[in-house]
Formats: C-alpha cells, structure tokens, sequence
C-alpha cells in the first residue's frame, strides 16, 4: 500500500492544487477581489499566486522526501515509478496552474 501512495502521491496533490486553484480563482471573482489593492496587486493575484507557489513548494517537497533514505522505496521500479511521477506531478503545476496565477480573469480584471 505504500509503494501505491508513494507513485500517486504527486499526482494526486497537483490534482488537488489544480481544482483548489480554479475553485479559489471562482470565489476571488465572485467576491470582487480583483478591486481590493493589496502590496501593490489585487488580493485576486496575490492569493492565486500564493496558491501557485505552495503548489510549486509541494511537490519540490514531495521530489526531496521520496529521495531521502528514510521514504525510499524497497523495489527498484517503485522507487523510479514514484520519481517520475513526482516530476509529472510538479511539472503539471508549473504549467496547468499558470494560467490561472497569472493570466488576467474575471471578465478582464485581476
């Protein structure tokens, strides 16, 4: 069972990053966060930033625990399965999530 969790582990945490993103990006746009000033930004950008960058923070995370020896996998194949699917895993934040950090919303504000 761990050897499972260890390969899903970073896809199952972009998948959750990516849908609370979206999902955050859905209320700052109902709430009209776009038009609240904060360091400069909107509160819009700068909480969908911040959700980018613990998204990005966790799967680096997840890159360095599955290469220490305390969470190593026994077998061979887990051990790479689990590696590459941590890569999958922060590269798909890197580049799914973006948009939606970055990209201007909300009918053209944000």
């Amino acid at each position: 069972m761990k050897d499972v969790l260890r390969i899903l582990l970073a896809p199952l945490l972009w998948l959750a990053s990516f849908s609370a993103t979206y999902g955050l990006h859905g209320i700052g746009c109902a709430l009209g966060w776009p038009e609240i000033a904060l360091w400069g930004a909107s509160v819009f950008r700068v909480a969908l930033l911040t959700a980018w960058l613990v998204a990005i923070l966790i799967q680096v995370a997840i890159l360095i625990v599955l290469h220490s020896d305390r969470f190593r996998a026994a077998s061979a194949f887990t051990q790479w399965a689990s590696l590459a699917t941590a890569w999958v895993g922060l590269v798909a934040v890197l580049w799914t999530v973006y948009p939606v950090a970055v990209i201007t919303a909300c009918g053209g504000n944000g």
